[in-house]
């Protein structure tokens, strides 16, 4: 998985949402995706870094995406059956979909944490994919081989101190990711759902949690595209309720 050579036409005629699709891991893989023949539906809340993701993939002669800003902080449940319903109208189904989007919060103890602050990782982290899946299930079911990634962490399969809402808001990915693998794994088998761990990678976010690493050490983005279009593509299909890595142990 890890050194998959995706074929070019791997994501032709499929429609895939990229969460967090304006910068780091998401901006790579909505690249990534469109470079494999994906028209790639671009979500997140600041819209100038979405319309630079836009412009690059379009320059590049890929097919061209779609920008939906949205702020999971503030968005209501209406906000996603909308989102739903405008899919449906353009595009008739989703054959993907990459959960990326999430913030950081605090790195402080338990006793010490701010609960406005865990109320909205949490939210942005696991309620937002909540609704967002729920949403978007049933046009999942109208692809032939769908495919749903989670993007999980470290911290939220074994918790490490100090990390707060931001690891158990990956547990709680990881339970969704479970429970969705079950609950869409019926007899057409046609929605596989995994979670993803990228491990250390040159992101901004990583850069807030570790401010003394060197980021040069970490592999950029780019370089794990290969799982992500594995898991995207059908050389994946019956590859499902796995927790992945996205870096060899």
């Amino acid at each position: 998985m890890h050194d998959y050579q995706a074929p070019a036409d791997l994501l032709k005629d499929r429609i895939v949402m990229v969460t967090g699709a304006g910068s780091g891991i998401g901006r790579a893989a909505a690249k990534a995706f469109a470079a494999h023949g994906a028209t790639v539906v671009l979500v997140g809340r600041t819209v100038s870094k979405l319309e630079t993701v836009y412009d690059e993939i379009e320059a590049a002669g890929h097919p061209k995406p779609a920008i939906v800003p949205m702020n999971f902080e503030g968005a209501a449940v209406k906000d996603y059956e909308e989102l739903a319903m405008t899919l449906e109208d353009n595009f008739g189904q989703l054959d993907g979909l990459l959960h990326n989007a999430a913030i950081l919060g605090d790195r402080s103890p338990v006793e010490l944490y701010d609960p406005e602050t865990w109320n909205k990782v949490m939210h942005v982290n696991a309620t937002a994919p909540f609704l967002l899946s729920r949403a978007m299930i049933p046009l999942l079911r109208k692809s032939d081989a769908a495919s749903v990634i989670f993007t999980s962490s470290g911290v939220g399969r074994k918790a490490k101190a100090y990390w707060g809402a931001y690891a158990v808001s990956k547990f709680a990915v990881e339970g969704l990711s479970q429970l969705l693998s079950e609950e869409l794994d019926d007899e057409r088998h046609n929605v596989r759902v995994n979670s993803l761990n990228p491990g250390a990678t040159r992101t901004n976010m990583r850069a807030r949690a570790y401010p003394a690493e060197n980021p040069q050490q970490n592999p950029a983005p780019e370089d794990l595209m290969p799982i992500y279009l594995y898991l995207m593509g059908k050389d994946s299909l019956g590859v499902n309720g796995q927790q992945l890595d996205a870096q060899p142990k």
